[in-house]
């Protein structure tokens, strides 16, 4: 299978909500490094009367991390709208791309979950914006990034990384860049899910 029919098929699988869930999970080990993350940085702040916002929520797979009351997703594919809005917890509404119908300063915090790799910087910079417009001043900002298998022995990995779907994978300087003026890297740190493995920022927003 040559590297454009490989690029099809994962298209075509891609666009199967359940199917793609069903295959991450496997390669992610039911996605326990992710929810880990999440349930140390953001799951504290549950209890509280704050709102989370999930920017490029996907299919909603991290919805139930949240309170279901206090939760939004976003995102551009309306098929994973649709799949989240019948299966997860939660509200979800859909991004044009040009920007979010948000309210500003409306959220305290947010995840933003495997999404900047797929963008260009240019777009990614914009999201970022859009990020930092419906964030409340001091709003925390979780992001998880794909990176390359730092062992050299994970060969599961570095087949997942090239398959992956993302053609910007960035150094945690480019990530500074995009990140912007707008938000403070609190901290920093590398995890692995299954096979893969992802770059932690942990953001706050001036």
């Amino acid at each position: 299978m040559n590297a454009e029919s490989t690029d099809t098929m994962l298209d075509q699988l891609s666009a199967m909500p359940r199917i793609w869930n069903l295959l991450r999970w496997i390669v992610e080990a039911g996605f326990q490094g992710e929810r880990l993350v999440i349930a140390r940085e953001l799951r504290p702040w549950a209890g509280d009367a704050r709102r989370f916002l999930d920017f490029g929520c996907g299919t909603g797979e991290f919805a139930d991390a949240f309170p279901a009351e206090r939760y939004v997703g976003v995102d551009l594919s309306r098929t994973y709208l649709r799949f989240a809005g019948s299966h997860r917890p939660g509200s979800y509404m859909a991004s044009s791309g040009d920007g979010l119908a948000l309210s500003a300063a409306s959220f305290d915090a947010a995840l933003v979950l495997g999404v900047l790799h797929h963008l260009s910087d240019a777009v990614a910079a914009a999201a970022m914006s859009d990020l930092h417009r419906a964030l409340r001043p001091g709003a925390i900002a979780l992001v998880m990034e794909d990176i390359p298998p730092p062992d050299p022995w994970n060969i599961a990995g570095h087949l997942m990384h090239w398959l992956d779907r993302g053609g910007y994978i960035r150094s945690e300087a480019e990530y500074r860049t995009i990140f912007g003026a707008g938000f403070t890297i609190e901290r920093s740190y590398q995890m692995r899910s299954g096979i893969c493995d992802y770059a932690v920022y942990v953001l706050k927003r001036s």
